[in-house]
């Protein structure tokens, strides 16, 4: 079996994506420092604990590994943390990434696919972004995902090191099989906490904003299911193995839902009430982000499989009612 190391693979979508390689005939090994991510997560290959920050452990890893491609998920993903600590995301999303990047160059040119952000864009303005869309981010989470993406871009001109960046808008759902799911420490993701907040679990659950310009006032925003997120990187994967070039596509399902449609459509799944309050809008949050995401398609063959908001729902309310019943806290 090829080897395919994982970073962040103990992560939400990195555990994800590691079960979709193993499923595909890879064997994943996850480089995690279990700092976001769980080492129940991963279920499907090797954890090295290790962090992106320290150039010797990555090092260490690969010669570990001996990988035929690495997928880069460790990052800090927050958008209201990053415009209150910015250091921190500077320091671990852009020096931990250049840190991947010299040290996948110097085991000889390992491909990379970059786990990417929709937050690259800034608040566009358009109805659906394509990847010609101007790059014009509004805090320091986009900011720092797009400097990783130039310095990929850069790496690539001057060394030969190929990579996709996968730029996806919002992750949501659970796997089918109930493996493994959305568990943040300090969970801050809505569609978790509106299924929290239902289930009894947390009570402060807010709504950030209704004074946007779209039709209810709240924010939106397209949400793919996380199982067919791990499904486009095993194909960005491919397309590099069999000689692909270095791009850079979008990854969402081109339909976009407001926040109260969000918790609208949870309240259909848990068949109960959301209680929630209404908040201030945070810094850094665009009205609007929608996918083109066509171009995927074209090149890497992916086109998502979970495109109904309830059925992306109701698979996470089915892994959160499950976690729950055996006691476990995931907020």
């Amino acid at each position: 079996m090829k080897t395919v190391i994982v970073f962040g693979g103990a992560g939400y979508i990195g555990s994800h994506t590691c079960k979709e390689l193993h499923r595909n005939g890879f064997a994943p090994v996850a480089f995690d420092n279990l700092s976001e991510g769980q080492a129940e997560f991963v279920k499907w290959g090797e954890l090295i604990e290790g962090d992106i920050r320290r150039p010797d452990e990555i090092a260490a890893a690969l010669l570990r590994a001996r990988p035929v491609a690495a997928i880069h998920f460790a990052a800090h993903a927050y958008v209201s943390q990053s415009v209150q600590e910015p250091s921190v995301y500077y320091s671990n999303n852009v020096s931990g990434s250049l840190n991947v990047a010299e040290a996948l160059r110097a085991a000889g040119g390992i491909p990379l696919i970059f786990s990417s952000t929709c937050a690259t864009y800034g608040a566009p303005g358009t109805d659906r972004i394509t990847e010609a869309t101007p790059q014009v981010p509004i805090n320091p989470y986009g900011r720092s995902k797009l400097m990783v993406e130039q310095i990929l871009r850069d790496f690539s001109d001057a060394y030969g090191l190929r990579s996709v960046a996968l730029r996806y808008f919002n992750a949501a759902g659970a796997d089918a099989d109930g493996d493994i799911g959305e568990a943040h420490r300090d969970e801050t993701h809505l569609i978790p906490r509106a299924i929290l907040a239902g289930l009894g679990d947390i009570e402060d659950f807010h709504v950030f904003g209704t004074d946007f310009d779209t039709p209810d006032g709240s924010a939106i925003r397209d949400y793919i299911h996380v199982a067919d997120l791990a499904r486009a990187h095993v194909a960005a994967c491919r397309y590099l193995l069999d000689g692909g070039r270095t791009d850079q596509f979008n990854l969402g399902v081109g339909r976009g839902y407001s926040v109260l449609e969000i918790i609208a459509a949870v309240q259909r799944c848990l068949g109960r009430a959301v209680p929630h309050m209404i908040a201030s809008r945070r810094d850094g949050d665009p009205p609007r982000l929608v996918a083109d995401a066509s171009k995927a398609s074209e090149v890497l063959g992916f086109s998502p499989r979970h495109v109904d908001l309830d059925t992306i729902v109701q698979s996470a309310v089915a892994w959160h009612s499950a976690r729950r019943g055996t006691g476990v806290r995931v907020a």
